[in-house]
């Protein structure tokens, strides 16, 4: 993965953060399901507008920074389900998003990759 692949990914996959859970029909137990992802969805797209990348339209933060956020989130979502008491469709959904952009920021090879030294 590279910063120019990363970059056409981030527009949609905070557009579907933001739509996924409402197609999905998460939070129906707990509605957190819902508003963490629409949540993160929203951050995640500003957080590209204001990316240094070549779909950043205010290149103000470091791709270095990026990384290191979705990271996190990663990380975040996949313990949700633990600390949030999600099961089910809602605590799968969180998994698989989880474990899907800890595999993006892993795989990523630019010199701002995330190490953990």
């Amino acid at each position: 993965m590279n910063k120019t692949l990363h970059a056409y990914l981030d527009y949609p996959v905070g557009l579907g953060l933001i739509v996924m859970p409402f197609v999905f029909g998460l939070g129906g137990e707990n509605t957190l399901a819902l508003w963490l992802s629409v949540i993160t969805g929203v951050a995640a797209f500003i957080l590209t507008v204001f990316t240094d990348h070549h779909l950043g339209l205010v290149r103000v933060l470091p791709y270095k920074l990026h990384l290191m956020v979705d990271f996190l989130v990663g990380i975040a979502f996949m313990l949700a389900p633990s600390i949030l008491g999600f099961s089910g469709l809602d605590a799968t959904y969180y998994w698989l998003i989880g474990a899907t952009v800890l595999i993006v920021v892993a795989l990523d090879n630019t010199q701002d990759a995330v190490t953990l030294e």
